[in-house]
C-alpha cells in the first residue's frame, strides 16, 4: 500500500491529504455547500472514524489560496475477509465548489491513485454512477423492500430485544463484540440485539431518508440472519415503539426473507465497489460512512 502524499497545483488551487488538522476547515466547507443539516461540528464528528485504524489520509481537498474549496472524505479500514486481510477505502462526501468544478475529477483520481486498496462507494450520487463505471466500478444488488412497522407482541415468542448499550456490550462476544465496539460511537449507527434464550442477533441500522423524509430505518448489518428472519416482526415493531421510526428498509443481499406485505423498491440507491481481489458477495456496509455520516 501506498501511503505517498499526493500534491498537485493548477494554478492557486492545490490538491492535497485532508490531515487531523484539517478536519474543522473541511467540515465547515461540508457544512456550507453540501448539507446544513449537520452542523460543522457534527461534520467534523463524522470525518473522523470510530474505530482505531491507520489511515494515510481522511481523503482529499481542494485549496485555493488557504481556502477549502473542494473535498472528498475517505474511510479507511483494515478488514478481515474469509483467509484475506483486506484494506478497505470507502469514499465518502465528495463536494467542490461551484467555482471550482473542474477540478472536482482531480480530487477523485487523487483517492483512487492510492494503490492497494479495495474501493467502495456506498452512496454515489446520480451523475457519479456512470462515472464509477468508467473508473471500472461494480455495481453490488441493492434490490431491497419497504417494510411498514407494526406494533407486535413479544410475550410467549421467548425473543427479546434491547437498545440498551451496556447490555449490549455484556450480551456480545467474539466478532460481534469487535464490530460493536468499533460502532458503538459512530454518529449514524444505531444498535440493537435480538435475544432468544442463548442465541443472540446483533444489528445495526441507520436512519435515511426518502424524499427528505426521515422515515425509514436501514439495515446495514445482521449478525444472525437466521434469528433475525425468526423475530423480524417483532425486530420491526421495536423499531418503531422504541426509535419511532415507521418503515423499514430491507436490501436482498442481507439474506432476510421480507414479509408478503412488503413493498419492493422501485429504483434502491446504488451502491459500487473496486476491487482485485473482493467480490460483491464479500462487500458489507461496515466501517463506511453508512455509520458515520447521519445527512
Amino acid at each position: 500500500m501506498s501511503n505517498t502524499v499526493l500534491k498537485a497545483t493548477d494554478g492557486n488551487v492545490v490538491i492535497c491529504p485532508i490531515t487531523a488538522g484539517d478536519i474543522a476547515s473541511v467540515a465547515d466547507f461540508l457544512h456550507a455547500e453540501l448539507n446544513s443539516r449537520l452542523s460543522p461540528a457534527l461534520w467534523a464528528s463524522s470525518i473522523r472514524p470510530s474505530w482505531q485504524t491507520t489511515a494515510p489520509n481522511h481523503g482529499f481537498m481542494l485549496v485555493c489560496d488557504g481556502r477549502v474549496v473542494g473535498a472528498q472524505v475517505a474511510f479507511y479500514s483494515e478488514r478481515r475477509v474469509g483467509d484475506l486481510m483486506e484494506n478497505v477505502c470507502n469514499l465518502s462526501a465528495w463536494c467542490v465548489h461551484e467555482s471550482y468544478r473542474s477540478h472536482g475529477l482531480r480530487l477523485l483520481r487523487a483517492i483512487l491513485g492510492q494503490q492497494g486498496y479495495t474501493f467502495t462507494d456506498l452512496s454515489p450520487s446520480g451523475n457519479v454512477v456512470p462515472l464509477n463505471r468508467r473508473l471500472n466500478f461494480s455495481d453490488l444488488d441493492t434490490a431491497a423492500a419497504m417494510i411498514v412497522n407494526l406494533p407486535m407482541p413479544r410475550i410467549g415468542t421467548g425473543i427479546r430485544i434491547t437498545s440498551d448499550r451496556r447490555t449490549i456490550a455484556a450480551s456480545l462476544d467474539g466478532r460481534d463484540l469487535e464490530i460493536y465496539r468499533d460502532h458503538a460511537n459512530a454518529p449514524a449507527a444505531h444498535h440493537i440485539v435480538v435475544t432468544r434464550g442463548r442465541q443472540r442477533c446483533y444489528v445495526i441500522f441507520r436512519r435515511d431518508r426518502r424524499k427528505r423524509l426521515p422515515l425509514f430505518a436501514s439495515i446495514l448489518y445482521v449478525g444472525d440472519p437466521k434469528l433475525f428472519q425468526d423475530a423480524a416482526q417483532q425486530v420491526y415493531g421495536y423499531l418503531l415503539t422504541h426509535f419511532g421510526i415507521p418503515m423499514t428498509l430491507l436490501e436482498n443481499r442481507l439474506g432476510i426473507t421480507r414479509p408478503r406485505l412488503s413493498i419492493a423498491l422501485r429504483s434502491p440507491r446504488p451502491k459500487m465497489f473496486r476491487s482485485s481481489r473482493l467480490g460483491a458477495d464479500q462487500v458489507d456496509y461496515l466501517y463506511s460512512e453508512l455509520t458515520c455520516v447521519p445527512w
